[in-house]
């Protein structure tokens, strides 16, 4: 179980934003924060990751203390267990496919998941291949394997599929939704894709103003307007 109670104020296009995010998260989860441009989204997994320290909170997951501000505790990102995947592939461009996945290996970490996640992606005849010559979606098939290598507590995908063309996001969907089950990943999906929030959580957090507008199920909790602009 994740329990996350953190604020920070921003500065962005629009001008100061406060962010207050408090949430529980079960174990296993599969979420999607919903909610338009500015209003907070990358800000929350980048705190979650370590990679932006909140104004007061704190985070912890399972016993584990991320992050207390009245404790002075904030573990650097390597400390604390996530896979994270980004719109951008972040690819070594000198590396093969197989010696992206290698270099993410913990140091003594047997190579066996690399031949695993190759296998679950689709990924074995293009091992030996560098980034310049595949396609968006094996790139980005690449960089979630490499967010699994380590076996992460926590997967954080901001708008990870956003740069591609419609059929190749609903692969990728599937994907995603298939590694989920298959590593038991406890996962929170960043989108502003009303087709990606229902096809792949069964519970939405949808962010408005930098806190939490409603949280539930995606047909019970997203607005009529938007739900019908779908059909």
């Amino acid at each position: 179980m994740i329990n996350i109670s953190i604020a920070k104020k921003l500065s962005g296009a629009t001008g100061e934003l406060n962010l207050h995010f408090h949430a529980t998260i079960l174990t296993g989860e599969l979420i999607t924060i919903y909610g338009p441009s500015g209003a907070g989204k990358t800000s929350i997994l980048r705190m979650l990751a370590g990679l932006l320290e909140p104004d007061s909170g704190h985070i912890q997951v399972d016993d584990a203390v991320w992050f207390d501000k009245d404790k002075s505790i904030n573990l650097k990102p390597q400390r604390r267990n996530i896979g994270m995947v980004f719109q951008e592939y972040s690819l070594f461009p000198n590396m093969t496919v197989r010696e992206n996945l290698e270099f993410a290996l913990n140091k003594g970490q047997s190579k066996s998941i690399v031949d695993e996640l190759l296998e679950l992606t689709e990924l074995g005849q293009l091992q030996n291949k560098k980034p310049a010559t595949l396609s968006g979606g094996q790139m980005q098939r690449i960089a979630l394997a490499r967010a699994l290598i380590r076996k992460p507590k926590l997967l954080l995908l901001d708008e990870p599929l956003s740069a591609l063309d419609t059929e190749m996001q609903s692969k990728l969907q599937d994907y995603i939704l298939e590694l989920h089950q298959q590593f038991d990943l406890t996962t929170i999906v960043v989108t502003h894709d009303l087709i990606e929030v229902i096809k792949m959580s069964k519970r939405v957090l949808i962010i408005e103003e930098g806190r939490i507008a409603k949280d539930g199920m995606p047909l019970d909790v997203l607005p009529l307007r938007h739900l019908k602009s779908l059909l």
